[in-house]
């Protein structure tokens, strides 16, 4: 048994050097190492060998299995060289390519808040960042929502299984802000909101805010409305026109809603919800940290937001706000530089 098996070792060896393919080098593999193979048999019948035989042969076996395999990797690494190598033969590199790449650009979107962090960081606020998944507590208890609010209910927001939800707002970025760091405090908090909406022109149900908070001694309306006209005339343009209207939030008193009118334009545009923010933040907060830091008579503050996604479609001339998400390169290509 041991000279048949040099005898197909030898063979083996000599049709694995001149295989002329992948194909027929396979067939090979198959034939001699396989579970049917002519090497692999081998090992069935080392039980016929006598007992006092069998550590030679078996060493011999292994020598021969392993020679075969060297040699058909060896071979398997030359043919596929040989097959690269012909693949590229014609490709001449030195020719010029007749496509261009199309260079590439921010999303608008992202376009628009790189802007508006920029001019807030000259403002003084810092960036400040959340997570999307966040608790009750951030979301609603800490901003002064009551629990029978519609915005806690399920048609209005993403609950998890665990009870936790998708953030609502980015406010609840403002409220891990004050509880890691006291006052003085200014912060920008950009990112995604989701909300229960109806997807149409308008309305998308995840969207993109951008929030800001500022909390020190003494800070006035005057310094709220001063920053948002400033932030707006730097975004717009010097002559646009900023309004504030009274209106009602849980988490600010008093509470605006800030519109604007472009120059030579009649229509004043709902762009941001602010206001004062209300001492009951201030108090959760302060029981959530397990201090007095801040201190509704010794501080106070402001606070507002906005969506980026209407600003883009404001300063873009977009109609329906779902091209800003359907990958449409019709669209998107407008914004290449």
């Amino acid at each position: 048994m041991a000279t048949e098996l040099l005898d197909i070792q030898s063979a083996a060896l000599a049709d694995i050097a001149t295989a002329a393919d992948l194909a027929a080098l396979d067939s090979l593999r198959v034939g001699l190492i396989g579970r049917s193979g002519k090497i692999s048999v081998f090992g069935e019948q080392i039980k016929n060998v006598p007992k006092e035989d069998r550590p030679a042969f078996g060493k011999l076996l292994n020598e021969t299995r392993t020679a075969v395999t060297t040699a058909l990797e060896t071979r398997q690494s030359e043919l596929t060289a040989q097959r690269d190598a012909q693949a590229v033969s014609s490709i001449d590199v030195t020719l010029p390519t007749c496509i261009q790449p199309a260079p590439g650009a921010l999303h608008p979107v992202s376009q628009l808040q790189d802007r508006v962090i920029q001019i807030f960081r000259r403002l003084g606020f810092a960036m400040a960042d959340g997570p999307d998944i966040d608790d009750e507590w951030h979301c609603f208890d800490a901003l002064n929502t009551p629990a029978d609010h519609p915005a806690r209910n399920e048609t209005d927001t993403y609950y998890l299984p665990d009870g936790r939800l998708l953030r609502t707002q980015t406010s609840t970025v403002q409220i891990r802000a004050m509880e890691a760091q006291p006052p003085p405090l200014r912060v920008i908090c950009p990112g995604a909101a989701y909300r229960r909406d109806e997807v149409d022109a308008t309305h998308l149900n995840q969207f993109n805010q951008i929030e800001g908070l500022y909390v020190a001694e003494n800070v006035s309306l005057a310094d709220l409305k001063g920053t948002l006209e400033y932030f707006l005339r730097e975004l717009l343009g010097a002559s646009t026109e900023v309004r504030f209207r009274p209106h009602f939030f849980p988490f600010t008193e008093p509470s605006f809603e800030v519109d604007a009118r472009l120059p030579g334009t009649s229509k004043w545009l709902e762009l941001a919800g602010c206001g004062m923010v209300d001492p009951a933040v201030f108090e959760s907060v302060n029981a959530r940290r397990g201090d007095h830091a801040f201190d509704p008579e010794k501080f106070t503050g402001f606070a507002f937001g906005f969506g980026l996604d209407r600003l883009t479609m404001l300063l873009t001339g977009t109609t329906d706000i779902r091209s800003l998400v359907e990958n449409d390169l019709r669209y998107l290509q407008q914004f290449r530089p």
